[in-house]
């Protein structure tokens, strides 16, 4: 399966590429810079895998959540590269990246992802592993750091991941959640296992289906002229 995945959800913008088994990737942290750096970093990865996008099967993206601005751009990028080439594309949880790379550098199997969702709340998911991807438990959500450390209560030893540990020193108060502050952002290599995961189950759709996650319900997506 020869497949390209993008994400510029955070502060960070990453492009990841599997060909013939082989990987190339890009990460960078780059605020308020995504839009000048995704499509370099994505001819980057094509012209090391000396491969073109017709070349692929699937395209994936960064489907949030995240900040506005940044989901709406992998969104765009995502709807030109699959408009030009016909790809079936997978939308992947940002969340569930930060939870994929705590498994496969730190062994860990059940895992809370927070990033700092501004106005004093963050977007909030739990993971545990399912036949070697990070599955989410209940649902996403956007919520009070405060009420994140309600549900913190009932579960066993986790790690911890994204920008909302730092961002809101209340969630520290948790002994039984070990922060990996090395994981704050979601990475597109991360996302390789989750978008092959989801292609393998049916979840593959046309450019015209993604749905572009958000949690606050007062931000809306326009679709493809047409689509409304």
């Amino acid at each position: 399966m020869n497949i390209l995945i993008i994400d510029t959800a955070t502060e960070a913008c990453s492009v990841a590429l599997e060909v013939n088994e082989q990987v190339f990737n890009r990460f960078e942290v780059c605020p308020q810079q995504h839009s000048q750096r995704i499509l370099p970093m994505i001819d980057e990865v094509l012209t090391e895998a000396d491969v073109t996008l017709q070349n692929l099967d699937y395209l994936a993206f960064g489907r949030g959540p995240g900040s506005f601005t940044g989901v709406r751009i992998a969104t765009g990028v995502l709807q030109g590269l699959a408009l030009g080439t016909g790809h079936k594309v997978v939308g992947i949880s940002t969340l569930a990246a930060m939870a994929q790379q705590a498994y496969v550098q730190n062994k860990s199997e059940l895992v809370t992802a927070a990033i700092d969702a501004r106005m004093s709340e963050v977007y909030f998911g739990q993971y545990q592993l399912q036949q070697n991807v990070m599955t989410l438990i209940g649902e996403e959500q956007v919520i009070p750091p405060e009420e994140a450390l309600v549900l913190l209560s009932g579960h066993l030893e986790m790690a911890g991941v994204g920008t909302g540990w730092q961002a809101y020193p209340v969630l520290n108060g948790v002994s039984k959640v070990e922060v990996l502050t090395r994981v704050l952002y979601p990475n597109a290599v991360y996302m390789l296992p989750l978008a092959k995961a989801l292609i393998a189950d049916g979840h593959a759709v046309e450019v015209e289906d993604i749905q572009p996650v958000y949690l606050r319900d007062k931000v809306t997506w326009k679709k493809l002229p047409g689509r409304e």
